[in-house]
């Protein structure tokens, strides 16, 4: 690729990057004037983009501090080198274009490396969480033919039996693996040249599975690293923020917030290691590293409004929740005492962002926000195929998405099955209110009926885990002989309350207080909830418990007379 291909490249991204830093608090402005760049025939982002914003600039790209106080910085310009060498390094061991890397790796200065670097390559990088097993790790390891493997010392175990023609880098050092370190001494540290296609393979990641085997999601030159301009939006990072993403890797929310955005910001990306969760600790670092940008899962929000917030806003300008809407009750309280708003947003490993709540727009309490720009968001009636006000969340692919993976790796049939009748569907329900915003239902295969009424099970769980004794809660249909199905609720008790008669009656009476009668739940059960690797919920093996029977420990409604005796 030429000097002159690689400036039109980083130009035209770096207008529409502009146009979307420019615009970051007006949507209306944002959604006319947004356009995706055309980047031309060769492009890498890695060197395109990234190489093109770090050569000689010597701000802080990277910052990690440890659980101990002790910390490093590393400079744009310093990665930048850092991931020529390794990439090089990689190169003479015979890693090349179209060759995979799994990458398990906590968060460490050789995970940023190590990405920049395969990219660089033209190899394809499959992220992996360290809390895979050998078995989870057999699975993937094959599925993706994989040319190498990086990861920690203390996880290399975790391959000691499996099979496969791979190479073993470990970082740290272990018996019968390469040593990362070598990497630091090879010679050769000259810039790559583009030799990638925007349409080419650059990243793959498996799907959590919460219903089936996991579908393994690949993304190209251009899907993620360019697409990502719409998680840019929904952030509302600028350059020179310091952006803090409370995230594992190996998940797609650690690629979006702890790489691809605040990179496409020219933004810091700061990261504080912990083993425990601690509130103080977490506010102490915000404050004293200057954080702008804040990005945290529900259970970080909920864990930091019990502590004291007054005064720790610090330089904080930005807040967004991840994973699933919060409670109003904690958006109240953070409004309360920083003045700022937790913006809840929607995306899938398929794609990056796709509708958020904007900087600057209203947020409706429980609405996930309005269409990205640039995403073609649509809903679709499931039965009939029409756009509609309540519906599927589908992209509409005469529009071409550009955030949208280009498949399933290996799965021409559940590509097929996802992209048919010119949409993409991402098997979700949403409905959208006369502003344009849009409240998530729930999984298509998890909306059911009960006395002719739909059902949507993640309303009743949002009412459900504002009671103090419940933890989670996960609802799914049972059968019934009168309504058909009626709503069940199995449940994962917070610490200090008890499995028992008094808790249930607690429960269902708080379901019948805060629920219209068609959506009561009628039916408790205590249990550990069954989960994916990545923590979400299989309501698949929950409804297959529901054959008919009644199972010991069920409780249900028509047991308890105080219920009964008012109907409400």
């Amino acid at each position: 690729m030429t000097a002159q291909d690689t400036t039109q490249a980083y130009d035209a991204l770096l207008a529409a990057r502009d146009v979307i830093v420019a615009t970051r608090t007006d949507y209306a402005r944002a959604s006319a004037e947004f356009r995706w760049p055309d980047v031309g025939e060769r492009f890498n982002w890695a060197i395109d983009w990234f190489d093109r914003i770090a050569r000689g600039n010597e701000r802080t790209a990277l910052w990690i501090v440890e659980e101990d106080g002790s910390e490093a910085k590393y400079s744009f310009a310093e990665l930048a080198t850092r991931s020529d060498r390794l990439a090089h390094w990689l190169q003479a061991q015979g890693i090349g274009a179209g060759d995979t890397v799994l990458l398990m790796l906590d968060n460490q200065v050789e995970l940023w490396e190590s990405m920049l670097a395969i990219m660089k390559l033209g190899a394809i990088v499959v992220p992996a969480t360290t809390a895979l097993g050998s078995a989870d790790l057999g699975e993937r390891v094959a599925r993706i033919a994989a040319s190498a493997v990086i990861t920690g010392a203390s996880d290399t175990v975790k391959f000691a039996d499996l099979t496969g023609d791979f190479l073993h880098i470990a970082v740290g050092g272990a018996d019968g693996w390469l040593d990362f370190a070598a990497a630091r001494e090879h010679e050769n540290a000259d810039p790559f040249e583009t030799q990638t296609a925007p349409t080419d393979p650059l990243l793959m990641y498996f799907t959590s599975g919460t219903t089936s085997s996991p579908k393994l999601v690949q993304h190209t030159q251009y899907s993620y690293p360019v697409g990502h301009l719409s998680t840019l939006y929904f952030l509302g990072l600028m350059p020179g923020d310091v952006h803090l993403n409370v995230s594992s890797p190996g998940w797609a929310k650690h690629a979006w917030s702890s790489f691809f955005s605040p990179w496409l910001a020219e933004a810091t990306i700061f990261v504080y290691n912990y083993t425990r969760f601690e509130p103080e600790a977490l506010l102490a670092q915000i404050e004293r590293a200057g954080v702008t940008t804040l990005c945290a899962p529900p259970t970080a929000w909920r864990m930091l409004v019990q502590h004291d917030l007054s005064g720790r806003g610090g330089s904080l300008r930005e807040l967004v929740g991840a994973g699933e809407p919060l409670n109003p009750e904690v958006i109240t309280h953070v409004q309360r005492e920083w003045g700022l708003t937790i913006r809840d947003g929607y995306g899938q490993t398929e794609t990056t962002a796709q509708v958020g709540n904007t900087p600057g727009s209203d947020v409706h309490f429980g609405s996930m926000g309005r269409p990205l720009p640039g995403v073609p968001v649509v809903l679709v009636d499931p039965a009939t195929g029409e756009t509609a006000d309540e519906g599927e969340v589908c992209l509409d692919l005469s529009q071409n998405p550009r955030n949208l993976m280009a498949g399933y790796r290996a799965d021409a049939e559940r590509t097929a099955a996802v992209l048919a009748d010119g949409y993409f569907h991402t098997g979700d329900i949403a409905s959208r209110d006369a502003d344009g915003y849009l409240t998530y239902v729930g999984r298509t295969d998890d909306v059911f009926k009960s006395s002719g009424y739909k059902v949507s099970p993640f309303e009743l769980e949002s009412a459900l885990i504002e009671h103090p004794a419940v933890a989670e809660a996960a609802v799914v249909p049972a059968p019934d002989e009168t309504r058909f199905t009626v709503p069940k609720a199995y449940i994962a008790l917070a610490a200090g309350w008890e499995e028992n008669e008094a808790t249930a009656l607690e429960i269902l009476a708080h379901a019948k207080a805060t629920l219209a009668p068609y959506l009561r739940v009628r039916r408790v059960e205590f249990a550990e909830l069954p989960k994916t690797i990545s923590g979400k919920i299989r309501r698949a093996e929950l409804r297959a418990r529901e054959n008919g029977s009644r199972p010991e420990g069920e409780f249900r409604y028509e047991d308890f007379d105080e219920l009964r005796a008012a109907r409400g």
